[in-house]
């Protein structure tokens, strides 16, 4: 997928306001998601799914990514049509709960990459787990391999998930930790990237519980966050970069221990702190997302 990984951000925005797609491109999310489901009423979706492929192309040096509506709606077929173009970078489906999902809309894409003249294969899938089934089926979602392969990551909706649970969302989000571990574990063990947490719905004003809502996700083990307003990037951008102290860290243990592994030496102390190939391997990880972010970053300014 082009220009998400890594994900820090990525900024919902309604298709009903194309006024809104241009704004959001300068508000520094590392993702911008042209909605077509929640955000769209019934009697819209025409208009809708028109607007989102001009920004499309408008704007296809940033390579946007638009949330079509679900397999079973009745709408996703004409959103496909309208949106795959080369300019596209990615498509977001919503309620997904089982692997045959994945292979329908691959197969769905398949045919629209063809028709718009895309590489097979070249858009990238976020899959968006928001509800039990889901959650529950994750691995299974995220184990299945299509040919040609494709670009899948999992993101989680907590708004759907909490209705389907019949629970509240809170603050201390503590009723999420479960399926937060759940995305995160089966996306490392499927062997796809980290996955990208909910969006934080309870207050936009309250940027300090967005930081530890983002921190909580973090932790374990997301590489970023859903907005929906850009009042949430800087915030959520700042969580999942690694700091410069992280960075000047992870450069001094790497260079370290390579030259001790040079000398035949597999394990020493950095400040104290014990070095061995898990934690050289963390610190290599920390310098390729920083990176990657760097790149990422000078593309958008070149866009």
């Amino acid at each position: 997928m082009k220009g998400i990984s890594p994900m820090r951000t990525a900024l919902f925005v309604p298709a009903t306001r194309p006024d809104r797609v241009d704004k959001a491109l300068g508000a520094g999310a590392d993702g911008v998601i042209i909605d077509l489901e929640d955000a769209v009423a019934a009697t819209l979706k025409d208009e809708a799914r028109e607007t989102a492929r001009k920004k499309v192309i408008e704007h296809g040096a940033h390579g946007l990514m638009v949330r079509v509506n679900g397999l079973g709606s009745g709408h996703n077929r004409k959103d496909l049509d309208s949106v795959i173009h080369p300019s596209l970078s990615g498509v977001m489906l919503p309620k997904v709960e089982c692997g045959e999902a994945v292979r329908e809309i691959h197969e769905r894409l398949l045919a629209c990459e063809g028709r718009a003249a895309c590489p097979p294969g070249a858009l990238g899938l976020v899959v968006l787990i928001e509800s039990a089934r889901g959650v529950q089926n994750v691995f299974d979602i995220l184990s299945q391999t299509v040919k040609p392969a494709r670009i899948i990551l999992a993101a989680f909706g907590a708004a759907d998930y909490s209705l389907d649970m019949g629970i509240k969302v809170t603050r201390e989000g503590g009723e999420l930790h479960y399926p937060r571990s759940r995305l995160a574990v089966a996306s490392r063990a499927a062997g796809r990237q980290a996955p990208i947490d909910t969006p934080f719905m309870i207050d936009l004003k309250d940027l300090d519980a967005l930081r530890a809502d983002a921190c909580r996700a973090k932790q374990l083990g997301f590489q970023g966050k859903l907005c929906i307003h850009p009042s949430q990037v800087e915030p959520c951008n700042a969580v999942f970069s690694p700091t410069a102290e992280e960075i000047s860290y992870a450069r001094r243990v790497v260079e370290a221990f390579e030259k001790n592994e040079a000398e035949g030496i597999a394990a020493l102390q950095l400040d104290g702190k014990f070095i061995d190939y898990p934690v050289v391997e963390h610190a290599r990880k920390t310098l390729r997302t920083a990176e990657a972010m760097a790149s990422a970053a000078q593309r958008r300014r070149n866009a």
